[in-house]
């Protein structure tokens, strides 16, 4: 595979329509792949632009567009673009662009490959976790997703779509000629000294293809415990589930709460070189170093149940697994626990002790699921406040009443505001709200019998250290709003908490 650029590259454009690439042209000849179909009229232009002889290479044309990906690919993306790009970077890109977007027309796609770069490094820059590109009839959407939320930062000519997801396919090395059918790849980059996966996803649209990019900053792999900002009591509490030999520990929240960010930090707090630790995961996010991680990849027959099984004969000491999403990845996780091993994994459910509510719908056993599960995590992101422009809320008497702030009790109450700091939207950064389930013996017996979720609830909880209580301590810091709170946390919730 190519690691470098070659000294003379042709337009992608006219490789792609002619079917000429140049693969190498570092000696006295250059070396020359040809589809199969090319128009062989056009090799003079080829010679004309590379200076010396030629040594052609015929393909098929499978094996041709492959390897044009590859050459392409090598040099998608500037490695000059720093993180600290001026603010205009998008706009200048924007404005560079053809009116007509008639890219075959005019002298190259370079408008295209720095619009891609542009708005790449705009995400960075703005820490957005997501870039999503929706073709409609008129126009092309451009959002990124920062903090959670969706904001348009472009809207393009809808004839701009085809050429700008032709070329992020070929970053990733996904077949360009295939509209019909999602497809998934994926891309590194480094912008100045931090490096980055991105994950491509495409589907089929009305108006064409939809690409969802998801930035993966390879720092966030190190974030320790320490720096999920849970409250200390939590954290204990976390920390002495981890030093269990065995049994089931379960990190719960809707997609995009963290939940993977947690058990990669509860990894870490593992990872000492004493243990065996595994994973199976769909996909895999970050690279950790000293865990052995494989990737979930179903059309060969490699679930979460089967990589699991296939884990358990390698001599785990700890295994995390992605999700549990059916019963035979349940029975798996629970047969590995009850024969000594850690199991950390993710469900999806709105509280922690609805993962048990969860389990026995799938058809778990409540005497297995008593017998195995540690504890449950649950979590949720909400935005901070911007530190440097919020402002005391004009209504903060009011607010004390609502929330029953005792006259001796420390509580402040911010509004955002919006400044160049947080691009106006008055929210700069999240952090985690938890509640954290132990199993103990009262608990235990509630599993065992059957019992509701809210009769779980009210014996794991009582009222405190949820995830409504724990954001109302956030509020009365200063450091979120009660909106915040309420965009993540359900209505009842908040109520009984005092918010």
């Amino acid at each position: 595979m190519l690691t470098e650029k070659p000294d003379h590259m042709l337009r992608y454009t006219f490789a792609r329509d002619f079917g000429f690439a140049i693969v190498d042209a570092a000696g006295d000849t250059a070396k020359v792949a040809m589809r199969d179909d090319a128009t062989v009229a056009m090799l003079p232009e080829v010679r004309r632009t590379v200076g010396k002889p030629l040594t052609i290479e015929t393909h098929s044309k499978a094996a041709f567009d492959t390897l044009l990906s590859e050459l392409h690919a090598v040099d998608a993306i500037d490695s000059d673009i720093a993180d600290d790009l001026p603010a205009d970077s998008l706009d200048r890109a924007l404005e560079g662009m053809p009116a007509a977007a008639d890219l075959l027309a005019s002298e190259d796609d370079a408008p295209v490959i720095r619009l891609i770069n542009s708005l790449i490094a705009e995400a960075v820059k703005n820490a957005a976790s997501d870039i999503h590109l929706e073709p409609f009839e008129t126009r092309l959407s451009v959002r990124l997703r920062v903090d959670g939320v969706l904001n348009e930062v472009a809207s393009l000519s809808a004839r701009m779509t085809p050429y700008i997801v032709s070329r992020i396919k070929v970053m990733a090395r996904l077949d360009i000629a295939e509209k019909r059918i999602p497809q998934d790849g994926r891309l590194s980059l480094k912008l100045g000294s931090r490096q980055f996966d991105v994950r491509v996803s495409t589907l089929p649209a009305r108006h064409g293809e939809r690409v969802v990019l998801r930035l993966l900053d390879a720092s966030q792999a190190h974030l320790s415990l320490e720096d999920l900002g849970m409250r200390p009591d939590s954290h204990q509490k976390l920390v002495s589930l981890l030093a269990e030999p065995n049994g089931i520990i379960l990190v719960t929240g809707p997609t995009g709460s963290g939940k993977t960010t947690t058990l990669y930090a509860g990894l870490g707090l593992l990872n000492d070189q004493s243990r065996n630790i595994m994973t199976v995961e769909d996909p895999v996010e970050y690279a950790l170093d000293g865990i052995s991680q494989t990737q979930v990849n179903p059309k060969v027959g490699m679930t979460f149940a089967s990589g699991l099984r296939a884990i358990l004969r390698q001599d785990p000491d700890v295994v995390m697994v992605g999700e549990i999403r059916d019963m035979e990845t349940a029975e798996m996780a629970i047969q590995a626990s009850l024969t000594g091993h850690l199991v950390l994994s993710t469900v999806h459910t709105n509280s922690a002790v609805a993962a048990i509510t969860r389990l026995r719908d799938m058809g778990v056993e409540p005497f297995l699921l008593a017998s195995t599960v540690k504890g449950i995590l649950a979590q949720r992101l909400v935005r901070k406040l911007c530190s440097a422009c919020k402002t005391l809320a004009e209504n903060s008497d009011e607010l004390k009443a609502r929330f029953d702030v005792d006259e001796n009790e420390a509580a402040t109450f911010f509004s955002p505001v919006g400044c160049s700091a947080c691009s106006g939207k008055g929210y700069r950064g999240r952090i985690g709200i938890y509640e954290l389930a132990l199993v103990d013996s009262d608990l235990r017996r509630l599993i065992q019998e059957g019992a509701s979720e809210q009769d779980m609830e009210v014996t794991a909880f009582g009222g405190r250290n949820t995830l409504a209580s724990n954001g109302r301590e956030l509020v009365l810091a200063g450091i979120t709003t009660i909106e915040e709170v309420l965009r993540v946390s359900r209505i009842q919730e908040i109520s009984d908490a005092g918010v």
